[in-house]
């Protein structure tokens, strides 16, 4: 993993496309140089008392421009901040932060839930192999038509609106998708559920894991997981998300 990099980013565009979804692209060429899917970045907000930076997902890696681009959700004080950026605004950043995912496999399924469906992007992008890309949302939509371009989509959300009625593992089985590979970002609940049926499939599946994290440096240890194996910094059962991952092999965590 390349060394994070921390300073100030021009927003080169910083758009609502949804509903409480906006989309950033910033100018950070050493950043992009160095970014792998799966990463993410930190954020630090201007206002004083905001003290911890905001981590969010790489969604795509415009390497020739020196771009990367951020899809992120409004939860908070802070990313209502970020929110309210316009192009020329300058952030510090700092990353890219994590383990990304290994590109690996002849035939993936790639599996996103919620605003755990940006980090895919790239992934898609880059992954040279037959592609089967389902995407899980709650209602409201989002990057399903850029995914289009990269591989076949099946939708699914809960309230029926578009596609599948239902979560992801309901539109793998009404369409019987197989694969050797399966990369998933998403809730706990459906990671969770991915991981029980790679298992019980025999498919080998890296899975992009969403804690809530503070330093995003794995000093802090707020953002730990549970682990099937004694991880060495910590000398117990546990694995730091924002270091040792965000991506892990299914079968290194317990969810």
């Amino acid at each position: 993993m390349s060394a994070a990099i921390k300073k100030k980013s021009k927003v080169i565009q910083n758009e609502r496309i949804e509903e409480g979804i906006y989309d950033l692209w910033l100018k950070a060429e050493e950043m992009a140089s160095i970014a792998r899917p799966g990463q993410f970045v930190s954020l630090y907000c201007k206002e004083g008392g905001r003290l911890l930076p905001r981590p969010i997902s790489i969604c795509e890696i415009d390497k020739k421009t020196g771009k990367i681009r951020l899809v992120y959700r409004v939860l908070g004080k802070g990313t209502k901040e970020i929110a309210h950026l316009k192009s020329g605004d300058l952030i510090d950043c700092l990353g890219p932060l994590g383990n990304g995912f290994n590109l690996e496999g002849k035939k993936a399924l790639i599996i996103g839930g919620g605003i755990g469906i940006p980090p895919l992007f790239e992934l898609a992008k880059q992954l040279d192999c037959e592609k089967n890309i389902v995407l899980g949302y709650r209602d409201i939509t989002f990057l399903n038509k850029e995914f289009e371009a990269l591989g076949d989509v099946y939708i699914s959300t809960e309230d029926g609106s578009a596609g599948t009625k239902g979560n992801v593992l309901d539109v793998i089985k009404k369409y019987k998708l197989t694969a050797d590979i399966i990369y998933a970002c998403g809730p706990s609940p459906m990671l969770k559920g991915v991981k029980e049926y790679a298992t019980i499939n025999n498919i080998k599946a890296q899975l992009s894991l969403e804690e809530r994290m503070a330093c995003g440096i794995g000093a802090c240890l707020a953002c730990v997981c549970k682990s099937t194996e004694i991880d060495h910094h910590t000398k117990v059962n546990n694995k730091r998300v924002c270091k040792e991952g965000p991506v892990f092999y299914a079968d290194e965590v317990v969810l």
